[in-house]
């Protein structure tokens, strides 16, 4: 607050309400967003984009790739972000990666309620395990990504197979675990944004991610015993 710029400065020294440590760096254009301004908007919408972009394409249900992609969902995101510029800030605490996330995970939601939805009611089909596919699906989402690599070579199961197995012991960990897999190895934030996220403290967050990480490696290998090992041995052969 400027009142308090020169307050008492070595006891009080000036910490910014609007913008963090992390995102120190972007301060000016958040700034002129908070002031309405909607170009400053979309460059730091461009500087969060390849993240938002990775987080699309591991949330996205596979029934609709070919339908739509990536791009497709952050634009529609652009154009929720630039409706909601008086909320920035307000819904996310103080990240604004966080809050672009947010606008992109509603609309990637409004995507799959649309889309599958009108699937379902043009459709008898027996429901899979991708029919209920959601973007706050955490645990199918890893399981679908998963499988490619967890099938070994001498495996006859299949894609989708592999990951209805995957993600009935998912299923079995803790939910908060899974998020935290999902979002340091495949959406990669860093361990101060999922903390900020999940509403933990940073070493709270980074103890549960090293924990998981060793939980998945136990899932893994329940599922397809040695199968990192056969994959391995195949590329030193060929």
């Amino acid at each position: 607050m400027m009142q308090d710029k020169n307050h008492n400065p070595q006891v009080e020294p000036k910490q910014p309400h609007t913008v963090d440590a992390e995102v120190d760096e972007h301060a000016e254009l958040v700034g002129r967003i908070i002031h309405g301004d909607r170009d400053a908007l979309g460059e730091l919408f461009a500087i969060y984009r390849p993240k938002l972009w990775r987080m699309v394409t591991f949330r996205l249900h596979p029934g609709l790739q070919g339908r739509i992609d990536a791009d497709d969902v952050l634009q529609d995101a652009w154009l929720r972000a630039v409706d909601r510029i008086d909320h920035f800030y307000k819904d996310a605490g103080s990240s604004s990666f966080l809050w672009f996330r947010s606008v992109v995970i509603q609309t990637l939601l409004d995507l799959h309620r649309f889309h599958l939805g009108a699937q379902k009611r043009s459709s008898s089909r027996e429901l899979s395990i991708e029919s209920v596919w959601g973007s706050g699906s955490t645990s199918s989402c890893l399981a679908f990504h998963l499988s490619d690599s967890a099938r070994s070579p001498s495996s006859n199961a299949s894609h989708a197979e592999m990951t209805k197995q995957l993600d009935s012991v998912l299923l079995g960990m803790n939910e908060v675990d899974r998020e935290i897999l999902a979002l340091r190895h495949f959406e990669a934030l860093s361990n101060s944004e999922v903390a900020k996220l999940l509403d933990l403290t940073e070493q709270a967050a980074s103890v549960r991610y090293v924990r998981a990480l060793g939980r998945l490696k136990q899932i893994l290998e329940l599922v397809i015993p040695n199968a990192f090992e056969e994959k391995d041995e195949g590329r030193r052969e060929g």
